[in-house]
């Protein structure tokens, strides 16, 4: 890490104008090659984090994930190593700051899920949907199933809904109280009337999660981080490619926050919520972002 410069960054003592929650699976990371393919992302981000802009990414990827694949990038590009850039993984389960040293995380062990799920779904992987996903053994508080790079997105979408009807039935033998978490919402209670599993589908993956995890957890976890290393922004941007990612807003929203909610991927679309929605259609879900971070660059007066 670069020698930290003596003069404060903008902002060091008082709001920023705006700050940054940023879904990384499809607005930051390309769902093809899983990485930043857009250089401008890497560049504008490092120019809003020296021009003291708030930047925390809120994900279901692991903390493995972002330390190999998008932090690198930023301190190759010069990322000043005052800036507030914080990441919050597995949605909420754990987490760590640019300022740590590389590979370091923090994980919250109220929202692990048991060992036996991962279990429950090894012998699922054996069959036939072993060539389509791969179990993400990174995970340290979820368990996910990720598409295999070696078939196309429209194959492994062919498979999800049969793999996840084989994993809810496993779930339930198993005695676990699930939530299938699509537009009909289905559940299956335990024993106890409860419902601790959630599975999310995504469009390269299927999550299955705790259920107090999702994007309003990283939400409220970025907050925490960002309230320990300066003052709060004026109002906030989130960006999302899921229906699943306006729970950042809404969070926000909902503890009295300004913020607009920036839709790189809206189909489906969310319908009326009550803050701000920028709809971006035309462009594919990075190329988006790129566009979008451009913006924010040329608000701030940041230098590239």
């Amino acid at each position: 890490m670069s020698p930290v410069p003596s003069t404060p960054l903008p902002f060091a003592s008082s709001p920023p104008p705006f700050g940054l929650l940023l879904d990384v699976d499809g607005p930051i990371a390309n769902t093809v090659t899983r990485t930043i393919a857009v250089p401008s992302i890497v560049t504008d981000l490092v120019a809003l984090g020296g021009a003291g802009v708030p930047v925390v990414f809120n994900t279901g990827r692991s903390a493995d994930f972002l330390w190999r694949e998008v932090l690198p990038p930023l301190r190759d590009a010069g990322l000043d190593p005052r800036a507030r850039v914080h990441a919050v993984g597995e949605k909420g389960g754990t987490w760590f700051s640019f300022t740590e040293p590389a590979g370091a995380v923090h994980v919250d062990p109220s929202v692990q899920l048991p060992a036996v799920v991962a279990e429950l779904v090894r012998p699922l992987l054996a069959g036939r949907y072993g060539a389509h996903m791969f179990l993400d053994e990174t995970k340290l508080a979820m368990v996910s199933l990720e598409q295999s790079t070696a078939v196309s997105n429209d194959a492994y979408l062919r498979v999800q809904p049969d793999f996840e009807a084989e994993l809810l039935a496993a779930l339930t033998r198993e005695g676990l109280g699930w939530i299938h978490e699509v537009y009909d919402r289905r559940f299956h209670p335990d024993e106890h009337g409860a419902t601790p599993v959630r599975v999310e589908p995504t469009i390269i993956s299927t999550d299955i999660q705790h259920e107090r995890s999702g994007k309003a957890l990283g939400a409220e976890r970025a907050l925490t981080l960002l309230g320990a290393d300066g003052a709060m922004p004026r109002r906030w941007y989130t960006v999302g490619d899921t229906p699943s990612d306006y729970a950042m807003a809404d969070w926000l929203h909902e503890h009295g926050h300004d913020v607009v909610h920036v839709d790189v991927r809206p189909v489906p679309r969310r319908e009326d919520p009550p803050y701000a929605v920028d709809l971006v259609d035309d462009v594919e879900p990075d190329l988006a972002t790129a566009r979008f971070l451009a913006a924010r660059v040329a608000e701030v007066g940041a230098t590239r």
